[in-house]
């Protein structure tokens, strides 16, 4: 895990780093998180009788937006050509609550980590945001790349 930060410069002030030379290659992150929930919440949003609507399907959405956008979130992160945008759920009755998978593609000079992580999260806080009238306890955790393939530095899988 030796390396340096790319986000400073030789003074050590932040910069944007420069891809301009990097070659045009094809590039997948996925990211995951939980969202952890009373069992009561979790019927409700796993039987869709939440009063504000799906809440999956709108938690879905706003994560294939914010992916689109993490360019404008996240202050050095590159604008970029996003290919696919995919979000998935795993209910785990377990946690109680669900597992949720981001998983971002583009083909460009800089990887999509941060836009699977961006998309993740948001989507994490909107199921908050809906459900937050009948849980305010809910906790997001665990958030994490757990694949990420293409450009210089290859393929990582969490293990």
């Amino acid at each position: 895990m030796a390396g340096k930060l790319t986000h400073f410069d030789g003074k050590g002030d932040a910069h944007m780093v420069d891809v301009g030379e990097k070659p045009v290659t094809d590039r997948i992150a996925t990211a995951r998180c939980n969202i952890k929930m009373a069992p009561e919440t979790f019927d409700i949003i796993s039987e869709s009788r939440a009063k504000k609507g799906d809440v999956l399907g709108v938690a879905r959405l706003a994560g294939i937006m914010a992916a689109k956008r993490t360019s404008d979130l996240i202050p050095l992160c590159h604008p970029l050509p996003i290919t696919k945008v995919s979000v998935e759920f795993a209910p785990d009755p377990a946690l109680p609550g669900f597992e949720i998978e981001a998983t971002v593609k583009t083909t460009g000079q800089t990887g999509v980590e941060m836009e699977a992580l961006t998309a993740a999260s948001v989507t994490a806080l909107t199921i908050y945001d809906m459900a937050k009238a009948v849980d305010k306890a809910m906790q997001i955790t665990d958030l994490r790349v757990v694949l990420k393939d293409g450009g210089k530095s290859g393929r990582f899988e969490a293990s």
